[in-house]
């Protein structure tokens, strides 16, 4: 009974998105975890119907409930562990190049930003080399694609004030 008590696992796991969201890819290559087959007994136990298709995502928000995807025409797959493990296998490979491209996009650019600053003559070299750490202004406005309406946030302001107004009157 000790051993039982301290090898439980806790009745519900908390899991924060990225984890669900790397769990369920898992799960679609056929790989499950221990934790998650636990869970999956425990909800078996209570009755849940496994047969139809899991919702992912914030209950009553998911695409079969909201209409968007029909769960009769979702396909079928039956996944064996050695097509979870293949699919696990590419899908690390797949992470491994954004890896390495991102990783040669970096150094080119520092080789670059090198090449840049022995190009300048001696007086300009010196000050590129110092690091400049001045913070940005607090008031730095942002880029955006179109340049900003005249105007735009008085009016904006404006809609507040009257709409807070009108709260105050009711």
């Amino acid at each position: 009974m000790v051993d039982k008590c301290l090898s439980a696992t806790s009745p519900v796991r908390f899991l924060k998105a990225k984890e669900k969201t790397r769990e369920a890819e898992r799960e679609k290559m056929g790989l499950i975890s221990k934790a998650r087959e636990q869970e999956v007994q425990k909800l078996k136990k209570k009755g849940k119907d496994f047969g139809s298709p899991m919702i992912i995502g914030t209950p009553g928000m998911d695409l079969i409930t909201l209409g968007v995807v029909d769960a009769d025409k979702m396909p079928k797959y039956e996944l064996t562990v050695e097509d979870g493990r293949r699919f696990a296998k590419e899908y690390s490979r797949i992470l491994m190049r954004k890896r390495r491209a991102r990783q040669a996009a970096e150094s080119t650019l520092l080789r670059l930003k090198k090449k840049a600053i022995e190009a300048l003559p001696e007086n300009l070299k010196a000050a590129a080399l110092v690091p400049d750490l001045t913070p940005f202004p607090m008031n730095r406005f942002l880029a955006t694609l179109t340049p900003p309406i005249e105007g735009y946030i008085e009016k904006i302001n404006e809609a507040a004030r009257k709409s807070a107004g009108k709260e105050k009157l009711r």
